[in-house]
């Protein structure tokens, strides 16, 4: 009997199995995939998500690999229009910008430095059975099937949750018209560590900084990207703003459509669907990996206090209700930095910026935007 089976081993998933771990439990966490996407993806970790990392163990090496991203810069037609400095936690007076990929090798591995036999890949889980004591878990694999028991389960199985639909079949998903295409180039602009948003008539451009001298650009586009080339993104990037990044040196590129569900329940009976799975937001903003960290992190000692033998469902009702006040304060925030982006015409495109910059000149509305935007 395992304490506790996790389904997906993604930033959401492995690190729940961590601060599990860490507090003596035993963990299966059942991933699908034989080995991690090489791809950069989320990348932006916010200064709530690292004191939670840094409780964990893990900030440090994750900080050393990152890029420290100070303050957000706004542009339009080639003049600033307004500057916002992530400074305000004394802790972690920025925003990490570090890539997927490393965040799981980092997670993954204090996983199973606690635990060797923790992290089964390659198991595709398609059984959740809870029999009000314990739940059976019946997965495929490459070597057949196979099946474990434990005492609590946890969905952490992304946006397209399998687990979601079967438990909340009604659940339906919230479309907006916004469309985006994103890629990573070589940096070739003058801002190796700043966050830049240039608001155009066309629509809005964001551009983030790597490690390695790398930087991401996003479009918001008109409809759907068909086809999408590194050549195309490129010479949207600089028909809007201007700089030029080298299509050569593109090493990711994704075009995405945006939506969001907003679970009424995450807790059913001895299961909890957890990061994505409960809560799918827009990743305009950044904030879906963090909200599904800050969920673990709450769920964790109450799992833990559960697993001692204590009545924890005040605890739990408390959990779901906090939480979904947290999903939806970050579904609304990147609601608005979809609204932002989304093409005006020149004049009033002018006024708005006008606006835009004239209320960041005070301290206190800058104060409130910056801790917006970095979850605090």
């Amino acid at each position: 009997m395992t304490d506790v089976a996790i389904i997906g081993a993604g930033p959401v998933g492995l690190m729940m199995g961590l601060l599990l771990v860490q507090r003596g439990r035993s963990v299966r966490i059942l991933e699908r995939r034989t080995s991690r996407s090489g791809l950069t993806r989320a990348i932006g970790v916010h200064p709530p998500a690292l004191k939670v990392l840094d409780r964990a163990g893990i900030a440090p090496a994750l900080i050393a690999e990152g890029v420290r991203i100070g303050r957000g810069l706004a542009y339009s037609r080639g003049r600033k229009v307004a500057e916002l400095a992530f400074d305000g936690d004394p802790d972690f007076p920025f925003i990490l910008a570090v890539p997927q990929p490393v965040t799981e090798r980092a997670l993954e591995s204090a996983v199973l430095a606690l635990d060797p036999s923790a992290i089964v890949r390659g198991a595709v889980v398609d059984t959740v059975d809870d029999d009000g004591g314990s739940v059976r878990l019946a997965f495929g694999s490459p070597s057949g099937r196979g099946s474990l028991r434990a005492r609590l389960a946890i969905a952490a199985d992304g946006a397209h949750s399998v687990f979601r639909e079967r438990l909340l079949p009604e659940l339906c998903a919230r479309t907006y018209p916004d469309s985006y295409l994103m890629g990573d180039f070589e940096d070739t602009t003058k801002h190796p560590s700043d966050a830049v948003l240039f608001l155009e008539p066309e629509g809005i451009v964001e551009s983030f900084p790597l490690p390695g001298g790398v930087r991401r650009w996003v479009v918001r586009l008109a409809a759907p990207a068909v086809n999408p080339t590194a050549d195309g993104l490129a010479g949207l990037v600089r028909a809007r703003t201007g700089e030029v990044p080298e299509a050569s040196t593109n090493t990711m590129l994704s075009a995405f459509e945006v939506q969001s569900r907003l679970a009424g329940r995450m807790v059913h009976g001895r299961t909890v669907l957890l990061g994505d799975a409960a809560h799918e937001i827009s990743p305009i903003g950044g904030q879906g990996m963090n909200l599904g960290w800050l969920d673990a992190a709450a769920l964790a000692p109450i799992m833990d206090a559960s697993l001692a033998g204590a009545d924890v469902g005040r605890q739990l009702k408390d959990f779901e209700r906090s939480r979904r006040r947290a999903a939806c304060r970050a579904s609304n925030q990147a609601g608005l930095n979809m609204a932002l982006g989304r093409p005006l015409p020149p004049a009033a495109m002018k006024l708005r910026n006008s606006l835009f910059a004239g209320v960041l000149q005070s301290k206190v509305v800058a104060d409130m935007v910056e801790r917006r935007f970095t979850m605090r």
